[in-house]
């Protein structure tokens, strides 16, 4: 099921997402051609699915949250770009192409990033790409601005920059992926549940719970991939983690911990999603492929 209905969303976002990309003018051809280059070469839209799945298991219709699964496909989008870069993790392969700066260059790829994060915004306060009333759609870009700023994703990259090759305690770690990857995890189950019309603060509330939960189990499931799966099969480098010494779930509790312990924040997950019907069964398969997936 999680297959036909991953395909169904990717459908349905990437449809949004090339109306929003489309290029106003000639001289802009090359910023837009490096941001439709960033966005539209694949990927698995995670954050979009869980955008959908939350609206749907409240109730709402998936073009509700077309606008919201756009806007966080594009944050992420920009912050991929970014994080390949040069000064930061200096990587040459996303999604199993050059990554932009090499596809195009540096300044390109920066440019390419900002416009991508600027079009996030502008893309969730459009009323015609997110429908909702003006109050709501204010409160959904404060979401998603805090999820992606300082306090958010970017502040997880600040933290994961200052890492390197330095020991940290679990709590530590946790810390970090709460902010560089849950964070955003959390504002499209958020974004998603606002864009129902039906959220009320109950609800909201196990939401998050089940977004904090499956946000960190999916970072663990990274740190696994990076030393089980292979270059061709992630679409990235394999072992850049270890490369860069950077403190990971495996290093620090043993490969078959860290396992474990993915299967626990995702029964965590599971069990966060009780109060809701089987309306919320792409949420329940979704925790379970965040730790399944081989990629």
């Amino acid at each position: 099921m999680i297959l036909t209905y991953q395909k169904q969303c990717q459908a349905r976002v990437n449809a949004t997402l090339e109306s929003a990309l489309q290029t106003p003018s000639e001289a802009l051809h090359r910023l837009y051609q490096a941001m439709r280059y960033s966005v539209l070469n694949g990927g698995k839209r995670v954050r979009p699915l869980l955008v959908y799945a939350a609206c749907e298991t409240l109730q709402g219709m998936p073009e509700q949250a077309d606008g919201a699964a756009c806007a966080v496909e594009l944050i992420h989008a920009y912050s991929l770009v970014h994080d390949d870069l040069p000064a930061m993790d200096d990587d040459d392969l996303r999604r199993g192409q050059p990554t932009t700066h090499k596809a195009f260059d540096e300044a390109s790829a920066i440019l390419a990033g900002d416009g991508l994060q600027a079009l996030a915004f502008e893309v969730l306060a459009d009323a015609r790409f997110t429908p909702q009333h003006a109050e709501l759609r204010l409160q959904m870009v404060r979401i998603l601005a805090h999820a992606a700023g300082p306090a958010g994703m970017v502040g997880g990259q600040a933290i994961d920059l200052a890492a390197v090759g330095q020991p940290l305690t679990q709590h530590e770690l946790e810390t970090m992926d709460r902010h560089k990857t849950g964070a955003l995890i959390e504002a499209s189950v958020q974004l998603g549940a606002l864009a129902s019309g039906h959220a009320d603060e109950v609800s909201l509330q196990a939401l998050r719970a089940y977004a904090r939960a499956v946000g960190l189990a999916f970072q663990v499931q990274d740190d696994i991939l990076d030393i089980e799966s292979d270059t061709a099969t992630l679409g990235k480098r394999q072992g850049a983690d270890v490369a860069h010494d950077k403190p990971t779930y495996p290093a620090l509790l043993g490969l078959d911990a860290a396992k474990a312990y993915a299967r626990t924040l995702c029964d965590q997950a599971i069990d966060a999603l009780h109060p809701f019907s089987d309306c919320a069964e792409p949420l329940r398969e979704l925790a379970l492929y965040t730790i399944e997936r081989r990629h």
